[in-house]
């Protein structure tokens, strides 16, 4: 349980220098780059060259999946609507889920067919029907990529087929994982389907870590010869789930392997805590000139951190106000700080803001404060 004072101070914030000596060094991962991300909290267990710029393969499609049920939630399109069969879409080259030219197919089967076979037929034609070509689509994902932070990354196509110009990195595509599950956990659960039979033909999800581990429910894996085995990997644990991105392994069974090595590092030597609930009231104080007496405090939203397993009970909160407070002031303002600490370590600081609108009281409640204040220490 964290411990509450009630203090009026400052700190400058520092990021787990004493904390994290406590934890062992994260296993070698043969990859040219890979990340490990709690999904909750955005926080980085681990990460190598995780900024660099690197072929996707089809780890791309996410960004095509992400990119074609924004437009199914926004009302644009459907997840019954037939989309037609190009050429280009039929003849598309690399893994398949086999549609044919000159057919209408489901929607929500080529989203299928995206998510579970890496099809690049399948995101191709899905590309044409959102955006009439794929190129016009590569810069949908583009502009969806800049709103994400997504700073590594350009897509010239739906597929993550070669091109020197399509790239991402480790931590773009952890964000945008991130991104997706939370936004839509309902298209996410896709990810999780173990096979998918179209035109009479069965094909596994290539995930193969949905097989070994219970705990991973998604996401993606990619290869092309330029950029090597890759796989996004999300497994969940009681409340914490973890997002890991290897790139560039040497196999498929290196993929998985690193992979695991990432998400167990991850789970046994760090933990999730949700510490306050959204709308939580933090602290009661004075309040002056209002028509209330009092003011209800706590910060925007909840809070959730990841911390190396055993920290926790050893975390004081440490909430700074001023010692006046006046009325008016209007709900969410920003009053104080919250400061987590661990002895003179500072884990976390964030905002404490007003709960609710307080509006001015009347004259005489005003000059009763008045003295009040006047006489007071």
């Amino acid at each position: 349980m964290i411990k509450s004072c009630f203090v009026l101070i400052f700190i400058l914030l520092p990021w787990f220098s004493l904390t994290w000596a406590l934890v062992p060094p994260v296993p070698s991962i043969q990859a040219s780059s890979y990340i490990l991300v709690d999904a909750t909290t955005g926080k980085v267990i681990a990460e190598y060259q995780a900024d660099e710029k690197n072929p996707p393969a089809s780890l791309t499609t996410i960004m095509t999946s992400y990119i074609v049920q924004k437009q199914i939630k926004q009302g644009i399109v459907s997840a019954d609507d037939q989309v037609p069969v190009s050429v280009k879409a039929w003849r598309a080259q690399g893994s398949k889920m086999f549609i044919r030219e000159g057919t209408h197919v489901a929607l929500s089967d080529l989203m299928r067919g995206v998510v579970i076979q890496s099809g690049n037929d399948a995101s191709i034609a899905l590309a044409e029907f959102i955006a009439g070509d794929e190129s016009s689509f590569a810069q949908m994902m583009n502009t969806q990529a800049a709103e994400l932070g997504m700073t590594n990354s350009q897509f010239v196509n739906a597929t993550g087929l070669p091109d020197s110009e399509h790239f991402s990195s480790a931590r773009d595509l952890a964000i945008l994982t991130v991104d997706l599950i939370r936004k839509y956990p309902k298209h996410y659960e896709l990810y999780s389907e173990r096979g998918f039979k179209f035109n009479n033909i069965e094909q596994p999800n290539r995930n193969r870590l949905l097989r070994y581990d219970r705990s991973v429910d998604g996401v993606k894996t990619g290869y092309t010869r330029a950029a090597g085995y890759c796989l996004i990997a999300s497994a969940k644990r009681k409340d914490m789930r973890l997002i890991s991105v290897v790139m560039g392994t040497e196999s498929d069974d290196a993929r998985v392997r690193e992979s695991q090595k990432l998400l167990t590092y991850g789970f046994r030597n760090f933990e999730t805590i949700n510490v306050y609930e959204a709308g939580e009231v933090l602290k009661t104080a004075p309040m002056f000139y209002g028509q209330e007496k009092a003011i209800s405090l706590g910060i925007n939203g909840g809070l959730s951190i990841t911390l190396p397993r055993g920290v926790y009970e050893n975390i004081e909160a440490e909430i700074s106000i001023p010692k006046v407070i006046e009325a008016p002031i209007s709900k969410g303002a920003i009053v104080g700080e919250l400061v987590l600490k661990q002895e003179t370590e500072v884990l976390y600081k964030t905002s404490i803001v007003s709960m609710d609108d307080h509006q001015e009281g009347d004259f005489f409640s005003r000059l009763s404060d008045y003295f009040r204040l006047l006489f007071s220490d």
